[in-house]
């Protein structure tokens, strides 16, 4: 782990992580389509109400851990302060125990008042409770291999905790709606989200096993360091929780106030559809379902991309400003949005434009398929403005303008509220109002956090190489994938295999006209992930001498 050290290791170790990122999606969407099939869009809905809730106190509780762990911890190995670094990790190990366990409590009490807009959601968030407190370990040892800058080890941990909770989510709704099977269905969907539920708790808990086994296993190369570190300035154990708490309060702060816009958006939805407009409840939950886990699961692999290269590229940026290396960081900065728009601009393309095909492929319900289509061509813009606001919210933490994103969120939040609660009353648009409060939502944290790094880094973009040129191949790049799935399904009438070669055709497409157009060089191009082998493959088809 000591040894990592290579040339532009940030992007090698972005790459590792997103593909992970896109594996752990894939997986995701394989098995949610046979579990929606056994527990219902009713139990769709209600799972997507209590993960929601769920996904809140963790982000409270844990999930920011490994990001603040990771950046405090680089800064310390940039100096070469191995003890204090060890020490730092062994705090954030004690905070979470106390933290996580609070969480899991609370959560798990308090469920009929964090779900009263949906009550049928109140046992599936229970289920959720013991998950938040394993998750906080978890998010420690991930944040500490992180700031050693090896993502191998999350990323497999990753990939076991989706395959886990793919296979005992299954099996567990299977078996639990089999005992109330002469039940109501809206017994048999309640309890098969909660079967849903156990499997995210069996992920989580294969990923934590796994991660302590890989610490283990370094724990010599750890003593040793240590036992050789003989830098002047060791930190005691209070300044060290102080840091911690100093530092992951903010993250927290942010990434709550980021995320909770999910939350908040659910319990608007609700209460106005149920209470205002009448709608029952079991009906706003299978509507709620097709936004949460149907047309939004799809759009969070490609947002994937971007989270990953936020994730890896935090350590690096950390480091390098700390070091007073302002251009350097720039650079880092630079080098990271290049590829996250390179990524996020034709995925967005592509899910406009095969969005029923994509549906129809992943979650084959009929009842379903025309809505979540409809809904998933609205939200795929906000691959490219959440990939762009979670890379410029990871820089200014990065930075140590922390406090920074915390702002822009609560002035984004306040915004959406506005724009959906209006659109609610005064509209028919229903889920589309949704779609449109996440965009607006996106969109202003985009602005407002690329003004700041402009304002603190000197930041400049090459607005050209990085939007426009990528923007017209992915252009090119729909036409073609539409004309070819077309064309492909006139002749075969087989979605698949049209949705397939269509995707064929889109890579190939895209990835001939960014080059031919000067998008990216050679000398850019090896910086990618997997650099070597994509100028390999540009230089067998042409593209570059």
């Amino acid at each position: 782990m000591a040894q990592q050290k290579k040339k532009d290791s940030f992007v090698l170790q972005a790459g590792i992580l997103a593909a992970a990122g896109i594996i752990v999606k894939i997986i995701g969407l394989i098995y949610r389509s046979p579990l929606t099939s056994i527990i219902g869009l009713e139990g769709n809905g209600y799972y997507s109400s209590a993960i929601n809730i769920y996904t809140i106190i963790l982000l409270v509780s844990s999930y920011s851990i490994p990001s603040a762990i990771s950046k405090v911890i680089a800064q310390r190995l940039a100096y070469k302060e191995y003890r204090n670094a060890q020490r730092v990790f062994q705090c954030a190990l004690i905070y979470v125990l106390v933290v996580g366990g609070v969480a899991s409590l609370v959560t798990f009490f308090a469920a009929p008042l964090l779900v009263s807009d949906m009550p049928n959601s109140i046992p599936v968030l229970r289920v959720f409770a013991p998950t938040i407190f394993f998750s906080g370990l978890l998010g420690v040892l991930r944040g500490y291999f992180q700031a050693h800058g090896s993502m191998a080890h999350t990323s497999i941990s990753q990939i076991l905790e989706q395959i886990l909770n793919a296979g005992v989510s299954i099996l567990a709704a299977y078996l639990l709606i089999g005992t109330v099977k002469n039940e109501s269905e809206t017994t048999k969907a309640i309890y098969g989200a909660s079967g849903s539920a156990l499997g995210t708790g069996a992920g989580v808990l294969i990923a934590l096993l796994f991660m302590f086994g890989m610490y283990s296993l370094n724990k010599d190369i750890i003593r040793k360091r240590v036992e050789r570190d003989h830098s002047r300035h060791q930190e005691s154990y209070q300044e060290i929780f102080k840091v911690i708490i100093t530092t992951v309060t903010p993250f927290i702060l942010s990434t709550f106030v980021y995320n909770c816009s999910t939350v908040v958006n659910m319990k608007i939805y609700n209460n106005i559809m149920i209470d205002v407009k009448g709608l029952e409840e079991s009906m706003a939950a299978i509507q709620y379902g097709i936004f949460a886990t149907q047309a939004m699961s799809i759009v969070n692999i490609p947002i994937a991309l971007s989270s990953a290269m936020s994730s890896a590229s935090l350590p690096g940026v950390s480091a390098t400003f700390a070091t007073h290396k302002e251009k350097e960081t720039r650079r880092k900065v630079n080098q990271a949005t290049r590829i996250t728009m390179m990524l996020a601009i034709p995925s967005a393309v592509g899910l406009m434009v095969l969005a029923r095909p994509v549906v129809q492929f992943i979650y084959p319900q009929k009842e379903a398929l025309d809505m979540a289509s409809n809904v998933l061509r609205v939200l795929a813009v906000t691959v490219i403005l959440s990939g762009l606001s979670t890379l410029t919210n990871a820089v200014l933490q990065g930075i140590g303008k922390v406090n920074t994103p915390v702002i822009h969120a609560v002035i984004a939040l306040v915004v959406q509220i506005g724009i959906l609660a209006a659109l609610l009353f005064y509209t028919d648009l229903n889920l589309y109002a949704l779609a449109i409060a996440n965009i607006a939502y996106s969109l202003l944290m985009c602005i407002l956090n690329h003004a700041a790094v402009k304002k603190y880094l000197g930041y400049r973009e090459d607005i050209v190489k990085t939007y426009l040129l990528p923007g017209l191949a992915a252009c090119w790049m729909g036409a073609a994938a539409y004309g070819a799935y077309q064309g492909v399904y006139y002749l075969i009438k087989l979605n698949r295999i049209s949705l397939v070669i269509a995707l064929g055709v889109a890579v190939v497409v895209y990835f001939v006209l960014v080059i031919r157009m000067g998008a990216v060089n050679e000398a850019e191009l090896k910086s990618f992930p997997k650099g070597a082998m994509l100028v390999h493959i540009a230089k067998k088809m042409h593209l570059l001498r």
